[in-house]
């Protein structure tokens, strides 16, 4: 892999957790790093820039290069400011990582237009409104060979489904679907998108009841969100030119490759299909499948 040397990243949500190790990991490669948190409770409400700072200030103690930010990610104006920054900074942009995040968990039934919208908009749109004026940026470089980056961050809770989190959930299929078409349209602008789907300890995890939660016995180290950040120094760097348009897991010291959706069984027909037909076709070809996989 090559290093970062010189590579200039925005990585939001970067004042704690999983956020912060990447910022650390890329500014210890030679990135200069634009740090932004907004500082919020977990919920999205009340915040301080202090977690942005503090980690900026540990970058800048080790010899490192970069500089925190307060924005909001909800707001296009302070994502347009987050690219702003970097490029009068640092002199360019070359790295787009959105890993801001909040949650407000309910089942479907109890949850609140509010909690809904919320989420939304810290994952979903948070991560349009630094994705756009960045690619902006880079189409206007008129470079194929820029290896520029977007590393996005989706979650299992969208791939899988998890029942007490339907905004969260919907909010990383979202982004799953959006690093989709970022692959597909700015390819040719020397942009790569990709997802990362994490699993790590960190105080989203925490806030989950111990008894709804999924922990394999690890020790402390393994559940470090610190080990989600190799991977995405990697597809950060030049040498990640192959991937695009892919969801990579990372958990402890396992990293992993998801299949992009695809067709498994296919009923063909020369006509209009009438209900009873297709139902008892469906049922032939398509049941023993799920049936198969719900095992």
């Amino acid at each position: 892999m090559s290093s970062l040397k010189g590579r200039v990243a925005v990585v939001t949500g970067g004042g704690r957790g999983i956020g912060a190790g990447v910022a650390r990991l890329f500014a210890a490669e030679g990135a200069a790093v634009v740090v932004n948190d907004l500082g919020v409770e977990l919920d999205g409400r009340a915040g301080t820039n202090s977690p942005a700072n503090d980690v900026v200030d540990e970058i800048i103690a080790a010899g490192g290069d970069a500089v925190a930010s307060g924005a909001d990610v909800t707001d296009s104006e302070a994502g347009q400011s987050l690219i702003d920054t970097a490029v009068d900074m640092f002199g360019g942009l070359d790295i787009v990582v959105n890993a801001a995040g909040i949650l407000r968990d309910r089942m479907i039934f109890n949850m609140t237009e509010q909690d809904w919208d919320a989420v939304i908009a810290v994952h979903l749109r948070g991560h349009f409104n630094t994705i756009k004026p960045a690619s902006v940026y880079w189409r206007g470089k008129k470079n194929p060979d820029g290896h520029y980056r977007i590393i996005n961050f989706t979650s299992s809770s969208g791939l899988f489904g998890a029942p007490g989190q339907p905004n969260y959930a919907a909010a990383k299929m979202g982004i799953t679907g959006l690093t989709y078409s970022c692959a597909n349209s700015l390819g040719k602008y020397g942009v790569t998108a990709n997802a990362i789907a994490p699993g790590a300890q960190t105080r989203m995890t925490e806030s989950i009841p111990t008894d709804k939660r999924t922990v394999r016995a690890t020790d402390d180290d393994e559940r470090s969100p610190d080990n989600i950040a190799p991977i995405v120094a990697y597809i950060a760097s030049e040498s990640s030119d192959w991937l695009t348009g892919r969801v990579i897991g990372a958990r402890g010291y396992e990293v992993m490759l998801y299949n992009n959706p695809e067709t498994v069984r296919q009923i063909v027909g020369t006509q209009r299909w009438d209900p009873t037909t297709l139902g008892e076709l469906v049922e032939r070809s398509f049941k023993p499948v799920i049936q198969k996989t719900a095992r």
